[in-house]
Protein backbone atom coordinates (compact mmCIF):
# COMPACT_ATOMS: atom_id res chain seq x y z
CA UNK A 1 0.00 0.00 0.00
CA UNK A 2 2.71 1.99 0.79
CA UNK A 3 4.08 2.10 -2.92
CA UNK A 4 0.57 3.13 -4.18
CA UNK A 5 0.64 6.30 -2.62
CA UNK A 6 2.67 8.21 -4.92
CA UNK A 7 1.36 6.31 -8.19
CA UNK A 8 -2.26 7.94 -6.90
CA UNK A 9 -0.71 11.42 -6.47
CA UNK A 10 0.23 11.24 -10.00
CA UNK A 11 -3.00 10.21 -11.00
CA UNK A 12 -4.24 12.70 -9.19
CA UNK A 13 -1.70 15.67 -10.90
CA UNK A 14 -2.78 14.20 -14.32
CA UNK A 15 -6.41 14.51 -13.78
CA UNK A 16 -6.17 18.30 -12.13
CA UNK A 17 -4.38 19.21 -15.48
CA UNK A 18 -6.74 17.79 -17.55
CA UNK A 19 -9.38 19.42 -15.43
CA UNK A 20 -8.13 22.38 -15.71
CA UNK A 21 -7.73 22.44 -19.73
CA UNK A 22 -11.51 21.81 -19.45
CA UNK A 23 -11.66 24.60 -17.67
CA UNK A 24 -10.08 27.03 -19.54
CA UNK A 25 -11.67 25.37 -22.62
CA UNK A 26 -15.23 26.49 -21.32
CA UNK A 27 -13.28 30.05 -21.55
CA UNK A 28 -14.38 30.66 -24.87
CA UNK A 29 -17.94 30.01 -24.01
CA UNK A 30 -18.21 32.52 -21.28
CA UNK A 31 -15.92 34.92 -22.96
CA UNK A 32 -18.16 34.85 -26.70
CA UNK A 33 -21.45 35.20 -24.38
CA UNK A 34 -20.14 37.96 -22.61
CA UNK A 35 -18.72 40.16 -25.15
CA UNK A 36 -21.90 39.13 -27.67
CA UNK A 37 -24.00 40.84 -25.28
CA UNK A 38 -22.10 44.06 -23.81
CA UNK A 39 -20.08 46.73 -25.11
CA UNK A 40 -17.22 45.98 -23.29
CA UNK A 41 -13.45 44.91 -25.32
CA UNK A 42 -11.67 42.46 -25.06
CA UNK A 43 -8.62 44.03 -23.05
CA UNK A 44 -11.16 45.18 -20.43
CA UNK A 45 -12.53 42.06 -19.79
CA UNK A 46 -9.19 40.44 -19.45
CA UNK A 47 -8.52 43.53 -16.63
CA UNK A 48 -11.66 42.49 -14.78
CA UNK A 49 -11.35 39.20 -15.25
CA UNK A 50 -8.07 39.24 -13.46
CA UNK A 51 -9.08 41.81 -10.87
CA UNK A 52 -12.25 39.52 -10.14
CA UNK A 53 -9.61 36.72 -9.79
CA UNK A 54 -7.14 38.27 -7.99
CA UNK A 55 -10.04 39.53 -5.07
CA UNK A 56 -11.30 35.87 -4.98
CA UNK A 57 -8.00 34.09 -4.38
CA UNK A 58 -7.29 37.29 -1.82
CA UNK A 59 -10.38 35.81 -0.35
CA UNK A 60 -10.06 32.18 -0.13
CA UNK A 61 -6.25 32.71 1.12
CA UNK A 62 -7.60 35.19 4.18
CA UNK A 63 -10.33 32.60 5.17
CA UNK A 64 -8.95 29.48 4.74
CA UNK A 65 -5.80 30.47 5.85
CA UNK A 66 -3.34 29.22 3.70
CA UNK A 67 0.28 28.11 4.79
CA UNK A 68 2.85 29.99 2.98
CA UNK A 69 1.30 33.18 1.96
CA UNK A 70 3.80 35.57 3.20
CA UNK A 71 6.68 35.24 0.59
CA UNK A 72 10.35 35.30 1.10
CA UNK A 73 12.02 38.64 0.38
CA UNK A 74 14.41 36.35 -1.94
CA UNK A 75 11.37 34.73 -3.58
CA UNK A 76 9.57 38.39 -4.66
CA UNK A 77 12.12 38.81 -7.90
CA UNK A 78 10.71 35.34 -9.14
CA UNK A 79 6.91 36.15 -8.32
CA UNK A 80 7.10 39.22 -9.98
CA UNK A 81 8.01 37.87 -12.97
CA UNK A 82 5.78 35.12 -12.79
CA UNK A 83 2.75 37.75 -12.63
CA UNK A 84 4.61 40.31 -15.27
CA UNK A 85 4.39 36.90 -17.65
CA UNK A 86 0.77 36.17 -16.61
CA UNK A 87 -0.45 39.67 -17.50
CA UNK A 88 1.58 40.20 -20.58
CA UNK A 89 0.08 36.93 -21.70
CA UNK A 90 -3.55 37.76 -21.01
CA UNK A 91 -2.84 41.20 -23.28
CA UNK A 92 -0.28 39.30 -25.86
CA UNK A 93 -3.36 36.69 -26.18
CA UNK A 94 -5.81 39.61 -27.18
CA UNK A 95 -3.44 41.27 -28.95
CA UNK A 96 -2.89 38.68 -31.33
CA UNK A 97 -6.00 37.50 -31.79
CA UNK A 98 -7.06 41.01 -33.01
CA UNK A 99 -3.72 41.22 -35.39
CA UNK A 100 -3.49 37.54 -36.50
CA UNK A 101 -7.06 35.91 -35.68
CA UNK A 102 -8.09 32.85 -33.44
CA UNK A 103 -6.90 30.24 -36.12
CA UNK A 104 -3.37 31.57 -35.77
CA UNK A 105 -3.21 32.14 -32.62
CA UNK A 106 -4.37 28.94 -31.12
CA UNK A 107 -1.67 27.61 -33.53
CA UNK A 108 0.99 30.07 -31.67
CA UNK A 109 0.12 28.85 -28.42
CA UNK A 110 0.41 25.02 -29.63
CA UNK A 111 4.19 25.46 -29.56
CA UNK A 112 4.41 26.37 -25.75
CA UNK A 113 5.09 22.88 -24.86
CA UNK A 114 8.33 22.44 -27.15
CA UNK A 115 9.55 26.17 -25.30
CA UNK A 116 9.09 24.63 -22.05
CA UNK A 117 10.45 21.07 -22.42
CA UNK A 118 13.74 22.91 -24.22
CA UNK A 119 13.89 24.90 -21.02
CA UNK A 120 13.46 22.22 -18.74
CA UNK A 121 15.98 19.95 -20.46
CA UNK A 122 18.90 23.56 -20.22
CA UNK A 123 18.63 24.45 -16.61
CA UNK A 124 16.53 21.44 -14.61
CA UNK A 125 17.98 18.71 -16.68
CA UNK A 126 14.71 16.78 -17.03
CA UNK A 127 14.56 14.19 -19.34
CA UNK A 128 13.77 14.96 -23.24
CA UNK A 129 11.96 11.83 -24.11
CA UNK A 130 10.71 10.38 -27.35
CA UNK A 131 6.95 10.69 -25.76
CA UNK A 132 7.18 13.89 -25.47
CA UNK A 133 8.48 15.03 -28.47
CA UNK A 134 6.19 12.75 -30.48
CA UNK A 135 3.45 14.21 -28.07
CA UNK A 136 4.36 18.16 -29.06
CA UNK A 137 4.52 16.66 -32.91
CA UNK A 138 1.03 15.40 -32.42
CA UNK A 139 -0.37 18.48 -30.48
CA UNK A 140 1.21 21.01 -33.78
CA UNK A 141 -0.07 19.32 -36.70
CA UNK A 142 -3.82 18.63 -34.94
CA UNK A 143 -3.90 21.83 -33.99
CA UNK A 144 -2.84 22.81 -37.69
CA UNK A 145 -5.84 21.23 -38.44
CA UNK A 146 -8.27 22.19 -36.31
CA UNK A 147 -7.56 26.24 -37.20
CA UNK A 148 -7.23 25.37 -40.89
CA UNK A 149 -4.04 26.29 -43.29
CA UNK A 150 -6.05 28.88 -45.13
CA UNK A 151 -5.98 30.92 -41.62
CA UNK A 152 -2.22 30.89 -42.03
CA UNK A 153 -2.28 32.80 -45.04
CA UNK A 154 -4.65 35.61 -43.78
CA UNK A 155 -2.61 36.67 -40.47
CA UNK A 156 -1.12 40.06 -40.45
CA UNK A 157 2.51 39.95 -41.17
CA UNK A 158 3.15 43.49 -39.49
CA UNK A 159 5.95 43.78 -36.95
CA UNK A 160 3.27 44.40 -33.90
CA UNK A 161 1.39 40.69 -35.21
CA UNK A 162 4.55 38.94 -35.74
CA UNK A 163 5.68 40.47 -31.98
CA UNK A 164 1.99 39.55 -30.71
CA UNK A 165 2.70 35.78 -32.55
CA UNK A 166 5.79 35.13 -30.47
CA UNK A 167 4.51 37.00 -27.11
CA UNK A 168 1.92 34.41 -26.83
CA UNK A 169 3.75 30.60 -26.56
CA UNK A 170 6.57 32.63 -24.98
CA UNK A 171 4.61 34.10 -22.32
CA UNK A 172 2.05 31.05 -21.59
CA UNK A 173 5.60 29.25 -21.10
CA UNK A 174 6.97 31.76 -18.95
CA UNK A 175 4.63 31.70 -16.01
CA UNK A 176 4.10 28.26 -16.36
CA UNK A 177 7.77 27.41 -15.76
CA UNK A 178 8.28 30.12 -13.27
CA UNK A 179 4.97 28.87 -11.23
CA UNK A 180 6.95 25.30 -11.47
CA UNK A 181 10.23 26.98 -9.56
CA UNK A 182 7.75 29.13 -6.84
CA UNK A 183 5.88 25.46 -6.16
CA UNK A 184 8.82 23.93 -4.39
CA UNK A 185 8.33 26.21 -2.19
CA UNK A 186 4.67 27.55 -1.30
CA UNK A 187 0.82 25.84 -2.46
CA UNK A 188 -1.15 27.02 -5.27
CA UNK A 189 -3.22 30.17 -3.69
CA UNK A 190 -0.10 32.22 -2.17
CA UNK A 191 1.48 31.82 -5.81
CA UNK A 192 -1.82 32.75 -7.56
CA UNK A 193 -2.82 35.16 -5.48
CA UNK A 194 0.92 37.70 -5.70
CA UNK A 195 0.59 36.51 -9.49
CA UNK A 196 -2.64 37.81 -10.16
CA UNK A 197 -2.04 41.25 -8.19
CA UNK A 198 0.88 41.52 -10.49
CA UNK A 199 -0.95 41.05 -13.36
CA UNK A 200 -3.58 43.29 -12.32
CA UNK A 201 -0.96 46.26 -12.24
CA UNK A 202 0.35 44.99 -15.57
CA UNK A 203 -2.89 45.42 -17.52
CA UNK A 204 -4.11 48.47 -15.57
CA UNK A 205 -2.50 50.82 -18.18
CA UNK A 206 -4.30 49.47 -21.27
CA UNK A 207 -7.37 50.62 -19.74
CA UNK A 208 -6.74 54.00 -20.22
CA UNK A 209 -6.15 54.94 -24.03
CA UNK A 210 -10.29 54.12 -24.48
CA UNK A 211 -13.89 53.68 -22.27
CA UNK A 212 -13.98 50.42 -21.05
CA UNK A 213 -17.42 49.60 -19.68
CA UNK A 214 -17.62 47.08 -16.46
CA UNK A 215 -18.80 44.12 -18.07
CA UNK A 216 -21.16 42.84 -15.92
CA UNK A 217 -24.95 43.43 -16.21
CA UNK A 218 -28.28 41.69 -16.04
CA UNK A 219 -27.46 37.65 -16.64
CA UNK A 220 -24.11 38.60 -17.98
CA UNK A 221 -23.27 37.97 -14.19
CA UNK A 222 -24.01 34.34 -14.70
CA UNK A 223 -21.10 34.17 -17.64
CA UNK A 224 -18.98 36.22 -15.62
CA UNK A 225 -19.05 34.40 -12.63
CA UNK A 226 -18.57 30.84 -14.42
CA UNK A 227 -15.04 32.63 -16.52
CA UNK A 228 -14.02 34.06 -13.45
CA UNK A 229 -14.67 30.88 -11.08
CA UNK A 230 -14.62 28.09 -13.16
CA UNK A 231 -11.69 29.40 -16.10
CA UNK A 232 -9.50 31.21 -14.08
CA UNK A 233 -9.81 31.00 -10.32
CA UNK A 234 -10.57 27.00 -10.15
CA UNK A 235 -8.53 26.35 -13.54
CA UNK A 236 -4.93 28.12 -12.44
CA UNK A 237 -5.43 26.78 -8.85
CA UNK A 238 -5.49 22.72 -9.79
CA UNK A 239 -3.09 23.54 -12.91
CA UNK A 240 -0.68 25.12 -10.30
CA UNK A 241 -1.31 22.43 -8.18
CA UNK A 242 -0.51 19.73 -10.69
CA UNK A 243 3.02 22.02 -11.91
CA UNK A 244 4.08 20.71 -7.98
CA UNK A 245 3.82 16.95 -8.84
CA UNK A 246 4.51 16.77 -12.46
CA UNK A 247 7.66 17.97 -14.61
CA UNK A 248 6.20 21.38 -16.63
CA UNK A 249 6.58 20.03 -19.96
CA UNK A 250 4.31 17.40 -19.01
CA UNK A 251 1.64 19.43 -17.32
CA UNK A 252 1.80 21.77 -20.17
CA UNK A 253 1.07 18.96 -22.74
CA UNK A 254 -1.69 17.90 -21.27
CA UNK A 255 -3.00 21.42 -20.85
CA UNK A 256 -3.19 21.42 -24.46
CA UNK A 257 -6.08 19.40 -23.87
CA UNK A 258 -7.70 22.87 -24.39
CA UNK A 259 -7.24 22.90 -28.05
CA UNK A 260 -9.48 20.40 -28.90
CA UNK A 261 -12.08 20.46 -25.92
CA UNK A 262 -12.78 24.35 -27.33
CA UNK A 263 -14.06 23.83 -30.64
CA UNK A 264 -16.25 20.59 -28.80
CA UNK A 265 -17.57 22.77 -26.44
CA UNK A 266 -18.27 25.74 -28.89
CA UNK A 267 -20.39 22.89 -30.95
CA UNK A 268 -21.80 22.17 -27.98
CA UNK A 269 -22.98 25.14 -26.41
CA UNK A 270 -22.56 27.86 -28.85
CA UNK A 271 -24.54 26.02 -32.21
CA UNK A 272 -20.54 26.09 -33.81
CA UNK A 273 -19.76 23.47 -36.46
CA UNK A 274 -17.10 20.91 -36.62
CA UNK A 275 -15.77 20.19 -39.86
CA UNK A 276 -14.31 16.70 -40.46
CA UNK A 277 -10.84 17.90 -41.44
CA UNK A 278 -11.17 20.01 -37.55
CA UNK A 279 -12.74 16.49 -36.00
CA UNK A 280 -9.57 14.82 -37.18
CA UNK A 281 -7.51 17.36 -36.08
CA UNK A 282 -8.77 16.72 -32.47
CA UNK A 283 -8.19 13.09 -32.38
CA UNK A 284 -4.68 13.60 -34.13
CA UNK A 285 -4.54 16.59 -30.71
CA UNK A 286 -5.83 13.80 -28.82
CA UNK A 287 -3.40 10.69 -29.71
CA UNK A 288 -0.61 13.34 -28.57
CA UNK A 289 -1.32 13.87 -25.22
CA UNK A 290 -2.47 10.11 -24.93
CA UNK A 291 1.27 9.36 -25.95
CA UNK A 292 2.73 10.18 -23.17
CA UNK A 293 1.04 7.24 -21.42
CA UNK A 294 1.92 4.53 -23.50
CA UNK A 295 1.62 1.15 -21.67
CA UNK A 296 5.03 -0.48 -20.25
CA UNK A 297 6.91 3.01 -21.00
CA UNK A 298 8.07 4.61 -17.36
CA UNK A 299 5.00 7.04 -16.42
CA UNK A 300 5.40 10.78 -16.79
CA UNK A 301 6.61 11.88 -13.14
CA UNK A 302 8.12 14.52 -11.14
CA UNK A 303 12.16 15.06 -10.30
CA UNK A 304 13.61 15.56 -7.60
CA UNK A 305 14.51 18.75 -8.21
CA UNK A 306 10.59 19.80 -8.03
CA UNK A 307 9.38 17.63 -4.84
CA UNK A 308 7.84 19.72 -2.00
CA UNK A 309 5.67 19.59 1.21
CA UNK A 310 3.07 21.64 0.16
CA UNK A 311 1.15 19.17 -2.12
Amino acid sequence: MAGSAPVHRQLAAHLAVFTAACFWAASGVFIKLIMSHSATSAMALAFWRDLAAFLTLLSLTFFLRSPGSRLRRAHWPWMVAMGISLGLFHAGLNFSVFLNGAAVTTLQQAAMPAIVILVERVVWREALTRRKIVAVVLIVAGTILISGLTALGKADVSTAGILAGFSVPTLYAAWSLLGKRMRRDYGPLPILTHAFGVAVLVLLPFQFHSVHPWPVAGSIWLWFGGLVGLSTVGAFVIYTFGLGRLPAGVVTIIAMSEIFLSPLLAYLFLNETLAARQIFGAVVVAMGIASLFIPGSRPPVGGRPFTNSSG
